[in-house]
């Protein structure tokens, strides 16, 4: 039996025969079109720096990449054994090859899950990898992924231009100096471009909330000792996050919930949480009044609005209080979007130029609520698959649950949401083929032609999120 390590070419695609025919020949005419990553969470450091690269093997598949360790994680594989940097600095494990052993001989954890496609798709396409990864070959593996990861085409520069990476959008906190795009804009690097995201300082319950704030404070020269300077200063802020190519804001919360204050109930919530006297419910309520401010601004300065509900995040405590946020442990909820947006909706769903994307993790609200809002409010847009549910089978009950009342051109195309750089070309890959395979299906059931079928799969791979992100 060969050891050979090879992709399926039909990967995602049906098992009928016509539709899979149409599949191929959909994904033929879109897999060579530029990537464009409106949404994630790459360090803009890895670019900034000519010379930069990606450490050992582990340092680039397994330490940063909550979607892996997670699932060891699961199997009682310690985070400290895979490397995983404590918040206190207590020891971890240093040796990197032992890392990646562990990695390797739990690498079958991943069969039949998205992240198990996308590191096939990584090792095989990006680095040449030919056999498959286990605890036997782990350190050949690991020989070879080191020599190649020093070679100057493996570069993070090299790599953004081998996969064809038009546009590039990090996310950056309220308070980033930005230094890292000021020097990839010195070198030319135009197509890497911010976000903005102040949700450190707009949701009071965030962990150090008055360190925050203070480096609002320094990075603004301001002393925001009230609710009109605070405002004030992040409109600054994102005046200056436009002028360094932002073209988005980025917001997360647990619930959709907005609601207006007046000036006067906003300043005593902010004079109480600097006093560090707001509870829990100013905490709710100022979140849902500043996501109908960031709206108000979004309409005065054309950021395009991102909204990311659903989340319980940093669920496991112990974790969080060992190794920090975004550690694997975030978790899904219930959610309730129509009465909880309504008032953000009636105040700027009809603005003229506004744009508000909205990503779920409670797929029973795809036709029962985000698809309806949509295929109404001019602003709405729906985000891709998010998390849990960025994988082919979450795509095919995204698209089949939203398009038929929302239709396509509501829909904001796809974004990878990762900070695993190697992974972004795969990650896009199955994408497009879940989008051929979800076209090619319609156009055997009669729903639409070929032509339509073709212009749609331009539109999923690349139109969709050029034109929802302004790009």
């Amino acid at each position: 039996m060969s050891n050979t390590w090879s992709l399926s070419p039909d990967r995602c695609f049906s098992p009928e025969p016509s539709q899979r025919a149409l599949a191929r020949e959909l994904y033929i005419s879109i897999k060579d079109l530029p990537l464009i990553c409106p949404h994630g969470h790459v360090d803009p450091t890895l670019l900034s720096d000519p010379q930069a690269q990606f450490g050992t093997p582990a340092d680039l598949f397994i330490i940063p990449d909550h979607y892996v360790f997670r699932m060891l994680y699961s199997q009682g594989v310690l985070m400290e054994d895979l490397g995983v940097p404590t918040r206190d600095g207590t020891p971890v494990e240093q040796d990197h090859r032992q890392i990646w052993q562990r990695f390797a001989e739990h690498f079958y954890l991943f069969r039949g899950t998205p992240t198990g496609m996308w590191l096939a798709d990584e090792l095989t396409n990006v680095f040449g990898v030919t056999e498959k990864l286990n605890g036997a070959n782990a350190q050949t593996i690991y020989d070879q992924l080191e020599t190649v990861l020093q070679q100057p085409e493996y570069s993070p520069r090299a790599l953004f231009k081998r996969f064809n990476i038009e546009v590039l959008c990090t996310t950056d906190a309220a308070t980033d100096t930005l230094q890292h795009h000021s020097a990839l804009q010195q070198d030319g690097w135009t197509q890497v471009r911010p976000t903005f995201r102040p949700d450190a300082i707009v949701n009071l319950s965030t962990t150090n909330w008055h360190d925050h704030l203070q480096a609002l404070n320094e990075r603004s020269q301001t002393d925001i000792t009230s609710y009109a300077t605070l405002v004030q200063v992040l409109e600054e802020r994102r005046a200056f996050f436009k002028k360094m190519g932002a073209t988005a804001t980025d917001h997360a919360a647990v619930t959709p919930y907005t609601a207006r204050l007046s000036d006067a109930e906003a300043e005593a919530i902010f004079a109480r949480a600097l006093n560090g006297q707001a509870d829990a419910t100013d905490a709710t309520r100022f979140t849902g009044h500043m996501l109908i401010e960031m709206a108000r601004m979004s309409v005065d300065d054309g950021l395009v609005m991102q909204l990311h509900v659903g989340s319980w995040r940093n669920h496991n405590t112990t974790a969080f209080n060992r190794f920090g946020p975004d550690k694997g442990a975030d978790i899904p909820v219930q959610t309730e979007w129509t009465r909880n947006l309504q008032p953000l909706l009636n105040a700027y769903g009809s603005a003229e130029g506004f744009r508000l994307i909205l990503f779920t993790l409670d797929e029973s609200t795809y036709s029962r609520e985000l698809a309806p809002l949509a295929g109404h409010y001019p602003a709405v847009l729906l985000g891709p698959p998010w998390w849990f549910h960025d994988s082919f089978n979450g795509m095919q009950r995204y698209l089949d649950q939203v398009t038929e009342t929302a239709g396509l051109y509501n829909l904001a195309g796809f974004n990878d949401d990762t900070r695993a750089f190697a992974s972004i070309p795969a990650r896009h890959e199955v994408w497009r083929r879940a989008c051929s395979n979800w076209l090619a299906g319609l156009v055997v059931m009669g729903f639409i032609d070929d032509e339509d079928a073709h212009a749609m799969a331009y539109d999923c791979a690349y139109g969709l999120a050029k034109r929802a992100y302004n790009l």
